[in-house]
């Protein structure tokens, strides 16, 4: 059987605001997944379209396509196109998840939650001719003990990171405004994989770095641990996300640091009480933000904070105080995001039943334009304040003055390029993609993410630094 994995472009990915860079960052983890279950004699291929053109006219047995909400539509005609021809579609993902009667109707087979129960389900049941509409994840899900993903059919050189990995499904927390509930429905929503199989698969990567794209990787402490002793000598140095909450208890963020870690993507969101009130995102409001900054700027941890706009609570003043915030603690690089309410989600939900929803223009989505109706700003305003805050965190002046937060010389210089790196200068970055240079950056990645000497703190050079910088 000859079966072709596609991942259809973002609709954002393809705007006059792309950053081919963004796009260019991970290979599709989950097709890769899908396509472990396969059998020995059957041919397959991972097509995505961020860094690759896509061949319609081909011939397969069989078409699986991986299905976010701003990349539905283009999802539905390629379905449409291979569907026209007779050939077979199966479709799962997010969106295909949260809204399967729309899925439903571009494709002959969906499945619903995670893949790996029903994805091998499905294949069985299509060798003998008895495929199901639907696969619905359920009971019985585990990604331990399961066959190797297939790294052999991704393309390293399209991406700047290709050693990225995730060894858990789902958030032990429940956020109003996340899929993960909708995805997960019906079974566990938090799980894992064993701390060998996580070891032996690093083992097999090459290079230096790791990007663990798993949305809470200290989720499970007790495993996190184990992982983190493991990996203690392996000579890595790794990224990845964890919450206010986990950063600040136990000494678990100490062991990642000394394993490998070296910049964490924490969902701050809002500075407001009522908003992680109204989000359910309990796990930040005891905790003092700056207290966690502070525990990972001593441990020389770069900070990706991501910041939510258009929460209830939020007036015209939220976009300078949260950039304003950022610069002054330091924060190496922001991600920000209007409010989203994702179909499927507790929000959506809410502002559905209060008649808030604006659009279900799903290319939309994309967390860059207003798709409600705020409760303190205007949907003009909310956009407008989300541009000016990207603009402004990442002026050079706010850079510079970012980097000087750190009293450790490598840490500012580390700052000011990693920072600079990523947002200033987008026509090389094209350029380099272009001419298939990109996976020459990744020992350049792997330097600045080299560890934060923290015990020669030279202060007459970070005053002659600060000088030259302002």
């Amino acid at each position: 059987m000859k079966v072709k994995f596609i991942l259809p472009s973002l609709t954002e990915a393809k705007s006059p605001l792309w950053r081919p860079i963004k796009y260019s960052l991970f290979p599709p983890l989950g097709l890769a997944t899908l396509a472990s279950y396969l059998d020995k004699d059957d041919e397959a291929e991972i097509r995505d379209q961020h860094v690759e053109d896509i061949n319609l006219n081909d011939s397969p047995d069989l078409v699986v396509i991986q299905v976010y909400i701003t990349n539905a539509y283009r999802a539905y005609k390629i379905a449409q196109h291979y569907r026209s021809r007779g050939i077979y579609v199966a479709m799962g993902g997010l969106h295909v998840t949260s809204l399967p009667d729309e899925a439903s109707k571009h494709a002959d087979t969906i499945f619903i939650g995670p893949g790996e129960q029903t994805f091998p389900l499905f294949l069985a049941d299509l060798k003998k001719k008895q495929v199901q509409k639907r696969y619905i994840s359920t009971d019985g899900r585990t990604i331990q003990n399961q066959p190797y993903i297939r790294r052999d059919l991704i393309k390293r050189n399209k991406y700047l990171v290709p050693n990225s990995l995730v060894i858990s499904r789902g958030c032990p927390h429940h956020c109003n405004f996340c899929y993960k509930d909708s995805f997960f429905k019906s079974g566990k929503s938090f799980y894992t994989q064993q701390v060998d199989e996580i070891l032996d698969e690093i083992d097999r990567l090459p290079g230096k770095h790791l990007y663990f794209l798993d949305d809470h990787l200290l989720g499970n402490p007790k495993l996190a641990y184990e992982l983190f002793d493991g990996m203690e000598g392996m000579n890595r140095v790794f990224q990845g996300a964890a919450t206010v909450q986990s950063i600040l208890e136990g000494d678990l963020i100490e062991k990642a640091a000394k394993a490998g870690l070296r910049s964490l993507f924490v969902g701050f969101e809002t500075f407001s009480n009522k908003n992680l009130q109204m989000s359910n995102k309990l796990q930040n409001q005891k905790y003092k933000y700056e207290a966690a900054v502070q525990r990972l700027h001593d441990l020389g941890i770069m900070i990706n904070g991501s910041f939510v706009f258009g929460l209830d609570n939020d007036d015209k003043d939220v976009f300078k105080r949260t950039v304003d915030w950022g610069v002054s603690n330091g924060i190496t690089t922001s991600t920000y995001h209007v409010l989203t309410p994702y179909p499927g989600t507790q929000l959506y939900q809410l502002m559905e039943k209060e008649n808030r929803i604006t659009t279900k223009d799903w290319t939309l989505y994309d967390t860059r334009h207003t798709v409600f109706k705020p409760q303190n700003l205007t949907p003009h305003e909310l956009e407008q304040g989300y541009q000016w805050a990207y603009k402004e965190f990442y002026k050079w002046s706010s850079i510079a003055n970012a980097s000087l937060q750190h009293n450790n010389i490598k840490h500012i210089i580390k700052h000011f390029a990693y920072t600079g790196g990523w947002k200033k200068f987008e026509k090389l970055w094209n350029l380099i993609i272009q001419t298939g240079a990109l996976k020459h950056m990744l020992p350049l990645l792997e330097l600045i993410l080299s560890e934060v000497n923290r015990k020669s703190e030279n202060k007459v050079e970070h005053r002659y630094l600060q000088k030259s910088l302002s």
